[in-house]
């Protein structure tokens, strides 16, 4: 797992360097990193929008859906991603940032706030054993759980929207992705489920 991080940290800050000094792609390849919204575990393929900024921090995802084919050798490729269509959670605004799949583009949803709870970590009673979202259709209440804000929200929406999927509410797995050729990863890595500090 070590050499594999070290791997994708060469990668991201040589890649970083040659844009940044005005190269351009340079046979490195590219990087890309965004939030997958469709895995086709069939015909091996991911969909994710793209996170603009390439910040863990503060991700901005609004760039274009991207499709790859994932490596074949199992040592280039990490676990396989958890799909959904949540892109942004906004509770200064209320607003949730879903990505459309009919539309084909992102859509605003103000919410009405239930309940919230801040500095809520992954290991918290109030969240572990349990999966997310949690729709009630009949309280019209939907919970959601944001790992990187640490924040576990209770809201509700207006009713045309309680019918839609239940990963309507959930924010897919953070990927990156390294590739030479448009469309074929060489590599690909599932940021969200890569314990960092597992030897």
């Amino acid at each position: 797992m070590g050499k594999k991080l070290n791997w994708w940290a060469l990668v991201a800050t040589l890649t970083a360097t040659l844009v940044l000094g005005g190269f351009g792609c340079g046979e490195l390849g590219k990087v890309d990193q965004g939030r997958v919204i469709a895995f086709d575990k069939t015909k091996e393929t991911v969909t994710f929008i793209e996170d603009v900024k390439h910040d863990t921090a503060n991700p901005d995802y609004s760039g274009a859906p991207k499709t790859f084919s994932l490596p074949k050798d199992p040592a280039e490729r990490g676990e396989d991603p958890k799909p959904g269509l949540r892109m942004k959670l906004d509770t200064k605004t209320r607003e949730i940032v879903i990505y459309d799949p009919a539309a084909k583009a992102m859509k605003k949803i103000t919410y009405t706030l239930i309940d919230q709870k801040e500095n809520v970590g992954k290991n918290s009673p109030l969240v572990v054993e349990k999966k997310f979202p949690i729709v009630d259709k009949d309280k019209k209440a939907i919970t959601v759980y944001s790992g990187r804000q640490k924040l576990l929200v209770t809201f509700s929406v207006p009713e045309e929207y309680l019918g839609l999927p239940d990963n309507t509410w959930e924010a897919g797995d953070e990927v990156r992705i390294y590739y030479k050729e448009p469309g074929k990863a060489a590599r690909f890595m599932n940021i969200t489920r890569t314990d960092i500090f597992k030897k």
